[in-house]
């Protein structure tokens, strides 16, 4: 809340030049990590004075708070056409292929841009936890949206648990990305995917 309040006092240069630090910032950290970049690493690549840079960040600390507010929303946008009609079979398949594509695109390079900050800051920085925690739950709640109007319309047995079930898809999501990091190909975020897909098939009514 605070970085919020203090980016709507920002003049409109003054919100460009943040931006790009906290874009700069993003980028790197999605390719090296949070420990292995650098505050100086970031002033390069946004290409600010170190006046600039401490002037909008303190320390590391807020920047990184910065970066998983910018890698949310980024994420969100970027699904924002398909997860908010997330609402048949259809339309989670669709989600389904995209989000393959789409590492596909990347080589299967990086995993998820959050998840991978979660990785890396849960359990040493309590204020970025709970950050990630408020990212993960907005992407499970477009979910759930979706599964519980499945429902409302009588496309979804009511002995379903949209909630439970738009979880699990999550939990399935991250874990696929993960092993696709790590093994370079798709076939586990796809099986992971499917699996669940197919789980949520199984109350169409």
């Amino acid at each position: 809340m605070e970085i919020q309040d203090q980016e709507q006092r920002l003049t409109r240069k003054g919100k460009e030049t943040r931006g790009r630090i906290v874009t700069a910032a993003a980028k790197l950290m999605f390719e090296r990590g949070v420990a292995g970049t650098s505050v100086e690493d970031v002033r390069l690549e946004a290409k600010v004075s170190s006046s600039q840079l401490y002037h909008y960040f303190k320390e590391k600390r807020e920047l990184v708070l910065a970066v998983i507010g910018y890698q949310t929303e980024a994420i969100l946008h970027a699904q924002e056409p398909m997860l908010s009609d997330l609402d048949s079979m259809e339309a989670l398949q669709a989600w389904r292929d995209a989000i393959i594509q789409l590492q596909i695109q990347r080589q299967c390079q990086g995993g998820c841009p959050i998840g991978s900050l979660a990785n890396e800051l849960s359990d040493s920085d309590a204020s970025a936890r709970s950050e990630l925690a408020v990212g993960f739950m907005q992407w499970e709640l477009a979910i759930r949206r979706g599964l519980r109007s499945m429902q409302e319309r009588g496309k979804l047995s009511g002995c379903a648990d949209p909630d439970s079930l738009a979880l699990a898809l999550l939990a399935a999501l991250q874990g696929g990305l993960l092993l696709t990091k790590v093994r370079k190909e798709t076939s586990s975020l796809e099986a992971g995917l499917d699996a669940m897909l197919a789980h949520i098939g199984s109350f169409i009514v």
